[in-house]
């Protein structure tokens, strides 16, 4: 990758081009749970580079807005969230949800010419979403399948991962690394155990690739050796600009990833395991509350994983050679992130050397640059009608003279009305 197309990729700020194509999409900014009551302490947020406070007022209506107050920058982080409003704790400025000034006590006939940045949220699948793009172009909420079933079918979680957004993301794209990165922990976790997928995907490492871009991204084709005569087909889903869909395991829950940068060198990690009929069982919502599957521990009081970049990830040597662990890490979020930091905060593309197997990370890559280039000359970007989100990914076996995109074309059409595919 050369070196203009590594900074248009990577630099998300304001008015950069990555950065104004991104917030063309509702953006999950925090967990609903982290402003959960109407007045409850506001939260400092940071995404895209920029500096902001979300509160939850009196009427219960989440609000997003920037950090600090017009008055004389003061951080609203140390504000009283009261009576409708977050109030600037030096001198009591009060701002609502969309940034109007609503209380200047000093001087009240100036109170409606002050106001501060705001972005309009909702909230879908326990996470507030925001807008940050042009008022006259923000799309239609989410509707990504775990944004639209019960509470109890869904678990959803965030941590944050020391690296840019795009190589953590290009993790979750690249699904060839299971067969060597998770092959030791995946026989006994317990959102993956017991599933007949484990046995192709340990025996046939050399997974082939078929990728299509479609409308909401990317369709990847992952082929395996199944039985005698067939074929194992995991396909994922790659939903633009920042969304994956995995494919499941068994009877166990579906899973996904989103990948948000809060700057350059930082992003939020989402994953979300959920189920489209039916509540999780309570042994593996209790698993993945502990931190097991796609989930991790914590630092108390901190999104910051317990395992982390400061600790070495916290490598067991002895779990590596005793083949416990293939890289000695300890759980299936903190072996990818643990590779992906690893690359430094901004990986050196230029040092990189891709094959067969990085198809779908190439065309990602592509894809966002052609994107980000043609919203600046006027191009709408694609995915941004929120019905082309109803995808889902599958695990499949199939005869080996079936190719897996005809099946897809009929089984897969109109995703979230099918019956879950999965082995």
């Amino acid at each position: 990758m050369d070196k203009d197309t590594l900074e248009l990729l990577v630099r998300t700020g304001p008015g950069t081009a990555m950065g104004e194509l991104m917030r063309r999409y509702w953006v999950p900014v925090l967990l609903t749970s982290e402003v959960a009551e109407p007045d409850c302490p506001p939260v400092r947020v940071k995404i895209l580079g920029e500096k902001l406070v979300a509160f939850r007022d009196s009427q219960g209506r989440v609000g997003l807005v920037d950090e600090f107050c017009a008055h004389r920058g003061v951080s609203l982080f140390l504000g009283r969230n009261e009576e409708g409003g977050l109030r600037c704790s030096y001198h009591g400025w009060k701002y609502d949800i969309t940034g109007q000034c609503v209380e200047l006590p000093q001087v009240p006939a100036l109170c409606s010419k002050m106001k501060i940045k705001a972005y309009p949220c909702v909230e879908r699948g326990g996470a507030v979403w925001a807008y940050m793009g042009p008022p006259e172009k923000k799309p239609a909420p989410p509707e990504l399948e775990w944004c639209l079933v019960a509470e109890s079918h869904r678990y959803i979680s965030k941590r944050l991962q020391e690296s840019s957004y795009l190589q953590a993301m290009e993790g979750g794209i690249d699904t060839s690394h299971v067969s060597w990165v998770h092959r030791y922990e995946v026989d006994k976790d317990p959102v993956h155990r017991h599933s007949k997928a484990l046995e192709y995907i340990k025996k046939d490492s050399n997974v082939v690739f078929d990728i299509e871009e479609v409308p909401h991204g990317l369709t990847m084709y992952g082929r395996r050796l199944g039985g005698e005569d067939t074929h194992y087909w995991r396909i994922t889903q790659w939903i633009f600009p920042w969304f994956t869909c995995i494919p499941p395991f068994g009877q166990h829950a579906l899973g996904g990833h989103v990948w948000v940068p809060i700057d350059d060198e930082n992003c939020w990690a989402w994953s979300i395991n959920w189920l489209a009929d039916r509540p999780l069982p309570r042994e593996e919502l209790e698993a993945m509350k502990a931190g097991k599957g796609i989930h991790v521990k914590y630092v108390p009081g901190t999104f910051v994983p317990l395992a982390n970049k400061g600790n070495d990830w916290l490598i067991d040597r002895r779990a590596q050679k005793n083949r416990e662990s293939f890289s000695g890490v300890d759980g299936f979020s903190i072996q990818d992130a643990s590779l992906q930091e690893s690359m430094g905060p901004i990986q050196n593309h230029a040092n990189e050397h891709l094959i067969a197997t990085d198809k779908a990370i190439v065309m990602a890559r592509r894809m966002l640059e052609r994107a980000a280039r043609n919203l600046g000359q006027g191009i709408e970007p694609p995915a941004l009608e929120a019905a082309s989100q109803r995808v889902r990914a599958a695990a499949v076996l199939l005869d080996r003279s079936v190719k897996a995109q005809d099946w897809a074309k009929t089984s897969l059409v109109d995703g979230l009305k099918q019956p879950v595919f999965s082995i």
